[in-house]
């Protein structure tokens, strides 16, 4: 996975430095800072903070002008769409991004999107 951490389906990403551990844990044993809780989970954070179901949401309801892009660290293809807006285009390929998205798994994301 080329430098990317696995994750089962017991262990989450740690906030602050990215590393697996345990979804249970309160405190990363590597890093020592507080995970945030919550009382349900929508998806796994990347380690560099990018959420996929943000992503998702980004490109269901702002994709026809490149905002998930942009999120997710593609300025350049943010630009594209942004250009090609008024084509309506881009907004036919950000529906079928949204369900990618939301079918892709945490460590896919993490792998694509995770990057520092």
């Amino acid at each position: 996975m080329s430098g990317y951490a696995a994750k089962a389906e017991n262990e989450k990403f740690c906030a602050e430095c990215g590393a697996v551990i345990l979804r249970a844990a309160e405190i990363c044993p590597k890093c020592g800072v507080r995970q945030p809780g919550s009382s349900f989970n929508l998806g796994a954070i990347a380690p560099n903070g990018k959420s996929r179901v943000a992503a998702a949401l980004l490109a269901l309801f702002l994709g026809g002008i490149g905002i998930h892009k942009f999120y997710l660290g593609q300025p350049g293809m943010g630009i594209v769409y942004l250009l090609f807006s008024w084509t309506f285009i881009p907004t036919v390929v950000a529906l079928v991004e949204f369900i990618i998205l939301l079918t892709m798994t945490d460590q896919a994301f993490a792998a694509k999107y995770g990057g520092r």
